[in-house]
């Protein structure tokens, strides 16, 4: 059954008097309005600005103090700034490639991988890649959102005794059941509301969280030794911090399908806008990170959590809203995330195996992802240690050096020239991250999952 191709009446369209060709272009045509990633292209540059804050600024802030606990002043902050300038620059080089063949836009990012690497190949670089990143971060968002509503919870309880005490599963069932609801949003255009308060909300409980740092201030006992007693534990602390800081520059892996929605022709290129929003959203994360980072580690040293929210106490007023405001961040955050891997589903369902699109198919398909992150993120809720694992092992690839080694690809530029060392600088590093952070983060997860008892308490304060 899955294997035949479509039957005209599964398609609500107008069939009679036209060609079988015809037939198939008008079904083609309706399929791809029909998905995630679709035709329709009425978006301004200030969608690129807010969608782009909303898949940057995120989970990965949160926990930008402790990387720079595991690396210490001097590398935390170079760690920080070159990351900053190399991400940008990447994104620079995905923005311009968006339009590179005239008359055609690749309004995906393994559409480029292909046309960079070939039909097959480019699938197989860039798809498990790209996966791996938006599950991942769907599975690290699910744990956020769980934790940042446990700890508004025991905040407003005014602590552990007064209330009830819930497991964090719970929490993460809670932050769930929006999400749930929120995937039927059919495309990135629905979507765009949600991605705009997310934005909001990222600009404010960053801001809450360095300035309640400085209102909190610099205690005359913090430490800023790194906070690994044993050689080998700052050895691997180093490599996971590194991953820490690849997590929170992961805008990249959606930036072709946020391009996709803006209008373009020979005479206003949809480059233009898109960069112009990429500016202003780069100056937004450098607003949130980099004072988040180094406020944060002043503040507490090495005794800082590894989500500068839940290290936190007072104002508890203060604290509690900020925390809310991640919950809401983290939860556009995964519909930004997650619609590209709708977009995937739902077009293998559709057009390899002849599902009827619509709303059952829908229904059915987002329900089971969100299911299966909400599923993997109980069972594993190291937040940490999940930044550093997917930080190093996807991110870095497609952020850091995928765009780079496709633009040497395309461009062909002269070898020895300033964009031919530029490239091979950024690919180098982007190999040496992508290899060394997620020892960091797996061997973490390890020792942690140790004294972990799997659909318990967990206490992320625990090292």
């Amino acid at each position: 059954m899955w294997t035949q191709p479509p039957d005209p009446e599964n398609y609500p369209l107008a069939t009679e008097g036209k060609s079988s060709r015809d037939v198939r272009r008008t079904q083609e045509k309706s399929i791809e309005e029909w998905l995630p990633i679709n035709t329709r292209r009425n978006a301004k540059w200030w969608y690129s600005a807010f969608h782009n804050v909303t898949a940057m600024v995120g989970a990965g802030v949160l926990g930008l103090p402790y990387a720079m606990s595991e690396l210490g002043w001097g590398p935390g902050i170079a760690v920080l700034i070159l990351s900053w300038i190399i991400t940008l620059y990447t994104l620079w080089q995905m923005v311009e490639m968006h339009e590179i063949v005239p008359g055609k836009r690749f309004d995906r990012y393994h559409e480029l991988g292909q046309h960079a690497f070939g039909e097959k190949l480019g699938l197989w670089i860039v798809v498990p890649q790209q996966l791996v990143v938006e599950v991942g971060l769907g599975i690290v968002y699910m744990v956020t959102g769980g934790q940042s509503l446990q700890k508004f919870h025991n905040v407003i309880c005014g602590g552990h005794h007064k209330c009830k005490g819930i497991k964090l599963p719970y929490f993460i069932m809670i932050f769930a059941s929006a999400q749930f609801l929120l995937s039927q949003l059919p495309n990135f255009h629905s979507i765009s509301a949600v991605s705009l308060v997310a934005a909001v909300m990222s600009l404010s409980y960053s801001t809450i969280a360095w300035s309640a740092s400085v209102a909190k201030g610099r205690s005359s006992a913090v430490d800023y030794d790194l906070r690994a007693e044993t050689a080998p534990g700052k050895v691997f602390g180093f490599f996971g911090a590194l991953g820490d800081v690849a997590f929170a520059y992961a805008g990249h892996n959606v930036v072709l399908e946020i391009q996709a929605t803006i209008p373009s022709s020979p005479e206003k290129p949809c480059k233009k806008p898109m960069w112009k929003g990429v500016v202003v959203a780069y100056i937004v994360v450098a607003m949130c990170y980099f004072p988040v980072a180094i406020i944060g580690y002043w503040a507490f040293g090495n005794t800082v959590k590894d989500n500068i929210l839940i290290t936190l106490d007072k104002p508890k007023w203060l604290i509690a809203l900020a925390n809310m405001m991640v919950v809401v961040h983290v939860i556009g955050s995964y519909q930004v995330y997650a619609m590209p891997v709708f977009d995937m589903i739902e077009t293998v369902l559709v057009k390899k195996y002849w599902f009827r699109p619509g709303l059952t198919l829908r229904l059915i398909a987002r329900s089971v992802y969100v299911g299966f992150t909400m599923f993997v993120a109980i069972t594993f809720p190291f937040f940490s240690e999940l930044l550093s694992f997917f930080g190093g092992f996807a991110f870095a690839p497609t952020t850091y050096f995928l765009p780079c080694i496709m633009w040497l690809v395309i461009y062909k530029p002269k070898r020895f020239s300033l964009s031919w060392f530029t490239n091979w600088i950024c690919i180098v590093l982007g190999v040496l991250l992508m290899i060394l952070s997620p020892i960091g983060g797996l061997r973490s997860i390890i020792l942690k999952a140790k004294r972990y008892k799997f659909y318990h308490s967990y206490d992320p304060s625990e090292n």
